[in-house]
């Protein structure tokens, strides 16, 4: 499990939560211990479709944003501290009279959230363990001081607080779009399309009549929605690693995460490589953009029948391959 602090918290009685009324948690992780809270009265508030499935199947009820008030509600740091500030203060705002609790680890900036907590607030309680803090206090006294997060500001784009790249285009993503090459087929699908940057590049030619945008995080998606105004593109919140198309596409392209957490992880860009192979057709491509270290090459073998590097810098790789081989459908 992702934290013990809240079990402990509550088990020790050092947290105590309303008998009555709902509960709101605000982005818990697919593996955070929620064991010790009652199921029946929790509203996970999430916006991260992995999580929102597999919160689902352990029979959690999983909204996009709150609904009404709540006796208390729980804050799971996210690492970007815009957000974090975002969600504390909708937190506050959907528990008046009752409890927030603040739970993160270090490395997502729980200390920097506390320190600034404690300038307003006097705190219920506290529970320091695991690497992490697990903080409370009373949602009213909070009040009008602790100022929400501000939107990001892009010229030309809609993009909010947490969301990959909200205050500039990815580098990345740029050098992709612009090694893209004047024809891609028809169907093209975004795997990871975040708010719409590469997507709204491709519908540049008018020989694309529909791209699917994939994306795992509604909130992103939805900026994503007013970025690309286009009859021609279609919108989904899903599991990138999970998704199909309903037929199989000409071209894909990513810019794929490789973390989860604050420690790289190429198997999850390689689980992108994977679906890529698995929604084209067989003469369809992949372009890609990736951190220069990754080592996405041998998945890239394993998936398809030729690839090669087509362009880049000391940072990063674009990456092309074609063909996918059977075993990657």
């Amino acid at each position: 499990m992702a934290s013990s602090r809240l079990t402990h918290a509550l088990e020790s009685a050092d947290l105590v939560l309303p008998d009555t009324g709902r509960i709101a948690l605000f982005q818990p992780r697919a593996d955070t211990d929620l064991a010790a809270l009652p199921r029946d009265r929790c509203d996970v508030i999430s916006s991260f479709y992995p999580d929102v499935a597999a919160l689902t199947a352990q029979r959690f009820n999983c909204v996009l944003e709150p609904t009404g008030s709540y006796a208390a509600a729980i804050v799971f740091l996210p690492r970007t501290r815009a957000l974090a500030e975002t969600l504390i203060a909708q937190a506050s705002a959907a528990a008046p009279g009752g409890l927030v609790a603040v739970d993160g680890l270090k490395t997502d900036g729980v200390e920097a959230a506390l320190r600034k907590i404690r300038k307003l607030v006097n705190l219920v309680g506290l529970d320091t363990r695991s690497h992490g803090k697990l903080f409370w206090f009373a949602a009213d006294d909070l009040g009008n001081d602790w100022t929400q997060a501000p939107q990001p500001q892009l010229e030309g784009f809609v993009t909010a607080p947490g969301v990959f790249s909200a205050d500039g285009i990815d580098p990345g993503s740029e050098a992709l779009a612009a090694a893209l090459p004047p024809k891609l087929g028809a169907h093209v699908v975004d795997l990871g399309a975040g708010w719409g940057y590469l997507a709204r590049k491709v519908l540049e030619r008018e020989t694309v009549t529909r791209i699917d945008l994939v994306e795992a995080d509604h909130i992103a998606l939805d900026c994503a929605r007013r970025n690309v105004d286009d009859a021609r593109a279609q919108f989904h919140w899903d599991d990138a690693t999970r998704w199909r198309p309903d037929t199989r596409a000409d071209s894909v392209i990513m810019n794929p995460p490789f973390h989860t957490s604050r420690t790289p992880d190429p198997s999850l860009g390689q689980a992108f490589v994977a679906t890529a192979a698995a929604c084209l057709k067989p003469s369809g491509q992949l372009w890609m953009v990736a951190n220069r270290h990754l080592p996405y090459e041998a998945t890239l073998t394993q998936y398809f029948t030729s690839h090669s590097e087509v362009g880049g810098d000391a940072r990063f790789k674009i990456l092309h391959a074609a063909r996918p081989l059977r075993q990657g459908r």
